[in-house]
């Protein structure tokens, strides 16, 4: 927006302006049209609001802002006599508010029993007209988690009440960041309305709404889980304290399947004559609206056999469904198996059945679901505390994907699925969401998956090819193949706890739910393959390598600034008297593309695993997940659980102030890092990866002194390895100055590098740029096109070579993609490219 003096719009850090100090939204009933050829949606948010944990403070303006708002063309009496009026700050970004109302919830017949009860209490003195409403709406928000169901049904009906009369339209304005609402002459909170209705429309370059197209051409829209996270979606509050719960009724054009996160497995409501459907969700878990994802797309489900109509994207721009003697068509019928989503491939290589009786030692938890169990956070339908959750090891799912990519997600994600569902269960206890959708994004997604309620996106990238001739094979290797799907798929699924269970207060601290879903993505993948324990700790080995690698090169390319794990430090957690705050480098477009939360979170549990014991440790977990689920917490309340647990830790010198400041509260690399304790690379796993490449550097010209080239012809047999040894050769050779056409083109063969994983492809496309591989030049160009999520640096290796061939396919690339990017990323690439 233009004329925000407020914030400089190229500032790094995110401005969180809602005053949740004062006032709190505790629910939020949506009510939107998705109109995906003018790439905007409308209609309306109602909030039902409840007074804060500051709110005797409240008095006044309470403006959310770490500076006053300026003054904007939305209303001319904003500045006038009403400044001194109580202010109800929301985030709020790119979105165009047309009008904000107080609802007449009094006026809602259904709402005559709270009524009813509320005047039988107290001292008999009925409530006036203008505190009717707010004893109503708290007595609304009030009502035991038995009774949700009438208590969702009431929002609903509140949702669709009628402005009050008298006063009129609330007053209002927006600047870049907020929408600040005003009723005239409230000086205080305890008189403001307590259910308001906001009618708006988005815009088409929201940053957090993703408009573009799907695999096959189709129009689509997807939250992006942005820095901004939904501000440009719906005005909210942003700042996680403000825990609330949501149900939205979504219309979209018929043949379209809208996802959501919800509880419920929503079925579609055809309105006929309107060429739409509607879809209907709701959640009873509070939390932080920023966890809220929408996605409506041409999606079709994977099932365990896929018809010929699924396999074949619809016709741009006829409307599926037009003719119902066409009944058995995919556009009629996207869900498949809609009565029964729990969906297992007969030809699944993982099995899971058996994971329930495996024997865990430390790790079982005895008792965690018994009858005395008692849950710390605030009222709602919680799953730990039903019996029959305990024993779920695999929750409802369903795999969405567009057509084009359906027999890819059939047989690569639909049978892994399962297995790494019940891997994740036997690891961390009961599911903390009832059900799952899993839906493959468009190739513009900048990241290889996100994890919200009740649905993960997944990059096409964590789909590997399938050799030519393999059928229903699960790609390249079989199980191997799918590492990278498995591994990816475990550590989203991990976020259900870690990330979404249990949220960070502080959202500097992205380690608490990244560096935790890295450190148990490992875990719960082998236990998914049944590995053997030596295989498991193999694998480990391997993997903490490849990420010790990683870092070391992060760290050495990176601002120290973007290294630290707590940059607010002994100020996290802090906010505003009204409850504002900033994110410290939250809009740092490098930020977005830095794994360091996710490494260094990774190897600080590592660290701590060591110290007390993998299967103490892993018990740990799930009495965290015990004491913690449905709250926020901050690192503190990690660490010190945990030194009170072991509290030899702490009589060995381990303290929460020596953790924080040698791995939480600095840049670089901690101390046990440096010691190289973490990385063991005379493993099995590795000396293989050692071995091969010292027999492709023996097929390379010599370019040293003693160095012996194998004789012409001379046949050598090479070790087929897993990807993971596959992405730690790669990055050996890379190490090599000098490498032969004829080396290169073997490796390539040799491997099948094309249909390889997008984290052995992405070595591989460095290797063809670091030696000017000319004949591979269109790997490069199909990775950087079908592999965003992970080409960002890739331009600038094709920049740094000053090579015109290679700068021409960079700056060809970018022409192609650049509309369908990240914003984020297209920022990144543009710096090195234009």
């Amino acid at each position: 927006m233009d004329g925000d003096g407020d914030v400089d719009p190229g500032r790094n850090d995110l401005p969180l302006r809602a005053n949740t100090n004062h006032i709190l939204v505790r629910h939020y009933v949506l009510d939107l049209d998705i109109h995906l050829q003018t790439k905007v949606i409308t209609g309306t948010v109602v909030l039902f609001l409840e007074p804060g944990p500051l709110a005797g403070d409240g008095n006044g303006a309470g403006e959310g802002a770490p500076t006053p708002p300026q003054p904007s063309q939305t209303d001319d009496s904003w500045e006038d006599e009403s400044h001194r009026d109580f202010t109800l700050v929301l985030d709020c970004c790119d979105l165009t508010v047309s009008k904000v109302e107080e609802l007449d919830v009094t006026s809602v017949s259904d709402m005559q029993g709270l009524l009813k009860e509320v005047k039988g209490e107290g001292s008999g003195v009925e409530p006036q007209p203008d505190s009717q409403s707010a004893v109503l709406i708290q007595r609304l928000i009030s009502l035991p988690s038995t009774q949700w169901k009438k208590q969702h049904h009431l929002y609903l009906q509140c949702s669709h009440a009628p402005a009050s009369e008298g006063g009129g339209p609330l007053i209002f304005h927006t600047d870049r960041w907020s929408l600040q609402v005003r009723k005239r002459g409230v000086r205080t909170l305890l008189e403001f309305p307590r259910a308001l209705r906001v009618c708006y429309k988005t815009k088409p370059e929201g940053g957090s709404v993703r408009w573009t197209k799907d695999q096959d051409n189709r129009s689509c829209v997807y939250t992006a889980g942005s820095p901004i996270n939904n501000r440009a979606l719906f005005p909210c509050q942003e700042p996680p304290v403000a825990m609330s719960t949501w149900q939205a009724q979504v219309r979209a054009p018929r043949e379209c399947v809208v996802l959501l996160s919800g509880e419920n497995q929503a079925q579609p409501t055809h309105l006929h004559h309107t060429g739409l459907s509607s879809w209907d969700y709701y959640v009873t878990m509070p939390m932080p609206a920023s966890t809220f994802t929408l996605a409506v797309g041409y999606w079709r489900q994977a099932t365990a056999q896929l018809s010929t109509a699924q396999l074949t994207p619809p016709v741009q721009g006829t409307r599926a469904g037009a003719s119902h003697t066409h009944a058995g068509s995919l556009d009629l019928n996207p869900f498949t198996n809609m009565d029964h989503p729990v969906i297992t491939s007969p030809q699944s290589t993982l099995v899971y059945s058996g994971l329930k009786d495996e024997k865990h030692s430390e790790s079982d938890c005895s008792g965690l679901g018994d009858d005395n169990f008692t849950c710390c956070h605030a009222d709602y339908p919680c799953p730990f505390t039903d019996p029959s959750a305990w024993s779920q090891e695999v929750v409802p799912h369903r795999i969405f994907a567009p057509p084009s990519l359906l027999h890819k997600a059939q047989v690569q994600i639909l049978p892994i699925l399962p297995g790494c569902l019940a891997a994740a269960h036997a690891t961390l206890g009961v599911h903390p969401f009832p059900r799952l959708d899993v839906l493959i994004v468009p190739a513009g997604f900048s990241s290889l998956g996100m994890a919200s309620p009740h649905i993960i996106f997944l990059s096409q990238s964590v789909l590997c090819g399938e050799r030519e001739g393999d059928g229903e094979r699960e790609g390249v290797g079989g199980e191997r193949g799918l590492s990278l799907c498995g591994s990816r798929l475990c550590h989203e699924l991990s976020h259900s706890w870690f990330g979404l269970a249990i949220g960070a207060r502080d959202w500097t601290e992205e380690w608490i739910s990244e560096g935790f879903a890295t450190y148990l993505e490992d875990i719960i993948w082998a236990r998914a393959q049944q590995l053997s324990s030596k295989e498991t700790e193999e694998q480990s080995k391997l993997k903490a390598l490849l990420r010790w690698r990683r870092l070391s090169d992060e760290l050495q390319n990176s601002e120290e600034q973007l290294q630290i794990l707590r940059p607010n430090m002994e100020s996290t957690g802090q906010v505003s008297e009204s409850g504002s705050s900033l994110v410290k480098h939250a809009l740092n477009p490098e930020k977005a593309f830095m794994q360091v939360h996710y490494l260094k979170g990774y190897f600080l549990l590592r660290f701590l695993a060591s110290k007390v014991g993998h299967d103490y440790f892993l018990h740990f977990f799930r009495l965290f997940v015990k004491k913690y689920h449905g709250q926020l917490i901050l690192s503190q309340d990690f660490l010190q659980m945990l030194l009170e647990t072991f509290p030899d830790m702490e009589r060995q010198g381990l303290t929460l102030e020596a953790i924080y400041a040698d791995w939480l509260d600095r840049p670089g690399i901690p101390k046990w890092l440096c010691e190289g304790r973490a990385v063991r690379t005379q493993t099995r796993l590795v000396e293989e990866v050692k071995a091969e490449v010292a027999k492709w550097i023996g097929l390379s010209p010599s370019v040293g002194k003693g160095r012996k080239r194998k004789k012409a012809g001379l046949k050598v047999n090479f070790k087929e390895v897993m990807p993971e040894q596959l992405v730690l050769l790669l990055e050996l050779l890379l190490e090599e100055a000098e490498l032969s056409v004829t080396s290169l083109r073997t490796i390539k063969r040799t491997y099948d590098l094309p249909k390889q994983d997008a984290e052995v492809r992405h070595r591989w496309c460095e290797l063809v740029v670091k030696h000017k591989y000319a004949q591979a030049y269109g790997d490069v160009e199909h990775f950087l096109i079908h592999d965003q999520a992970m080409g960002v640096y890739l331009y600038g290796e094709l920049m740094v070579q000053e090579d015109t061939r290679q700068q021409a396919l960079a700056r060809r690339c970018l022409s192609l993609v650049q509309n369908e990017m990240d914003q984020s990323a297209r920022r990144v690439v543009e710096e090195m490219v234009l």
